[in-house]
């Protein structure tokens, strides 16, 4: 799968757009003061780090700020916010590293790792196999897919036989595969196509389906359950969860001693206790890891 968002940059937030179809204001943020808890620098995990890193001291990390809770704009419109964002900050602050969160288009992120543009690309980044061909993949949370319509499933959509439904999907997530290729099979059945519509901003998904506009939409697990409630009931889950599968940092393939490194910290905050804490200040606790790997196995 994706998250990216498999993947989803826009100017408002998700929170904002919601709130453009009437939804509430973000009270599921974070408890920043507890997520941002620094237990030092870690030095096993901080040697691995290259010089020429820490002699930049502050990495650029690329992010698509419409995926609430993973990542998205804060009210201000500019501040990147999510447990992304607080459990990234802290396996920098465990290197000896600072951070600049740079918005960007979900889809250009890992070109822009690999052209040097950014750091690191933190951004709810399914690991699977296509992308681990193009840079290594840190994992660090486990996420599945999940449908949603609006309250009472008023369209009776089924995630098993969607054909003919009109479904929101964020652009090249692995979420888009998936609706795209059950798309296929009605096809093939003589069954009417999914109309599956993309949307560069997962926000804006969320915002199709509670408008009308779209009867039902597929995401990232977090992201579904965030969902729900930041928009008070409008919508409701539909189906289980299913393709589980890990998030991880994109990181150039040349970096290698990085990769490790940020694995290394990983380890260090899921040891004294702080990277639990993050993923609960957020409602996601339920996506935690305990063992962090660069290039984990992945799926196709």
């Amino acid at each position: 799968m994706n998250l990216r968002r498999g993947s989803m940059a826009v100017a408002t937030s998700a929170v904002a757009a919601l709130a453009l179809v009437g939804c509430g204001s973000n009270s599921l943020g974070g408890d920043t003061k507890k997520a941002t808890v620094d237990t030092g620098v870690d030095s096993a995990a901080a040697a691995m780090v290259p010089q020429a890193i820490k002699d930049k001291g502050t990495l650029v990390v690329g992010s698509d700020a419409s995926y609430a809770p993973s990542e998205f704009l804060a009210g201000d419109g500019t501040t990147v916010e999510g447990f992304d964002v607080d459990l990234f900050t802290a396996v920098a602050k465990k290197l000896g590293l600072k951070v600049e969160f740079q918005n960007a288009s979900f889809d250009t992120i890992i070109t822009g790792v690999q052209g040097g543009k950014y750091d690191v690309g933190v951004s709810s980044f399914t690991v699977n196999t296509d992308r681990e061909k193009q840079v290594n993949m840190v994992s660090y949370f486990s996420a599945g897919t999940q449908w949603s319509t609006k309250k009472g499933n008023p369209n009776h959509i089924d995630p098993n036989n969607a054909c003919g439904a009109k479904v929101a999907v964020q652009k090249a997530t692995v979420q888009a595969d998936d609706v795209t290729a059950r798309s296929k099979k009605c096809t093939a059945a003589g069954k009417k196509a999914i109309q599956v519509d993309q949307y560069q901003g997962q926000d804006q998904a969320t915002a199709a389906v509670v408008s009308g506009k779209d009867q039902a939409m597929l995401a990232d697990s977090p992201v579904i359950a965030y969902g729900v409630v930041q928009t008070n009931g409008q919508m409701e889950k539909l189906g289980a969860i299913y393709d589980s599968a890990p998030y991880g940092y994109v990181v150039p393939k040349k970096d290698m001693a990085f990769a490790d490194a940020l694995a290394g910290a990983l380890k260090a905050l899921i040891k004294d206790g702080t990277y639990k804490k993050i993923l609960d200040a957020w409602y996601v606790g339920d996506g935690a890891m305990s063992n962090p790997q660069v290039n984990p196995p992945a799926t196709s």
